[in-house]
């Protein structure tokens, strides 16, 4: 494929679906594939590109309504070429490593295309948050920020999460304060997460920033008619519900 790149080739290969038994993980690798081979990158410098630096798994014990549960989480750092690497932390009863791998690659390559200075990271925790209360929910976000933070994968100046799916400021605050409590020489520990109260250090806007960003992409999708008939809709974003 590395010696095929003529504009026929790109072509053909942006119209090959995607086979519906691959994982979210090779989805992406594919996307990257084709955008590698349009701008004629080495095969090695590509396969590097594509590589997830380390990803951790956890497992850890919480004591909840006086019985013992164990949970499942992990981190997943992408790329460390720019310093910190970025991404969520999710907390969802779905989330698995090949989607944190997924959601770290993404990361790197949307931060790499605007040009923001960060690696690519994601997190993710395997748990329904609507099955427990803030407490039990506080108790076992500090134990999984503890585990973050001991083994490396949280810190202010190498690894900085946000809030995601099943996250917000709240759990935001809870991560930041145990990172504190677990650093306190680190004199820039408010900037070990984002996405964090704006009383405790954050930015107004940056609640309604992921559902803006979703408008803004809507309004220019159906500013181009062939994207719209591609995706078998018909006029404009007024009165469309998916």
């Amino acid at each position: 494929r590395a010696e095929q790149r003529s504009g026929d080739h790109i072509e053909e290969l942006s119209c090959m679906p995607v086979p519906e038994d691959w994982s979210f993980n090779q989805s992406v690798s594919r996307m990257a594939e084709r955008a590698f081979d349009a701008v004629g990158l080495d095969t090695g410098v590509a396969g590097a590109i594509k590589a997830c630096d380390a990803v951790l798994q956890v497992r850890f014990p919480v004591e909840v309504r006086g019985r013992i549960e164990t949970f499942t989480g992990w981190r997943a750092v992408h790329s460390t070429h720019r310093l910190p690497s970025k991404g969520g932390i999710r907390f969802a009863p779905i989330v698995d490593q090949d989607d944190v791998e997924a959601l770290a690659a993404l990361m790197t390559y949307k931060c790499a295309i605007v040009d923001v200075p960060f690696g690519g990271s994601k997190g993710g925790l395997l748990i329904d948050p609507r099955e427990y209360d803030r407490n039990e929910m506080q108790l076992i976000t500090r134990r999984f920020t503890r585990e973050l933070v001991r083994k490396g994968f949280l810190s202010s100046a190498t690894n900085v999460p946000a809030p995601d799916m099943g996250t917000g400021e709240r759990e935001m605050a809870w991560m930041m304060d145990t990172y504190r409590t677990l650093n306190p020489e680190d004199i820039n520990h408010a900037a070990c997460v984002t996405g964090k109260p704006v009383a405790h250090g954050g930015i107004r806007g940056r609640v309604e920033a992921t559902g803006r960003g979703v408008v803004f992409a809507l309004r220019e999708f159906f500013r181009n008619t062939n994207d719209v008939r591609a995706a078998k809709l018909t006029g404009t974003l007024d009165g469309k519900a998916i």
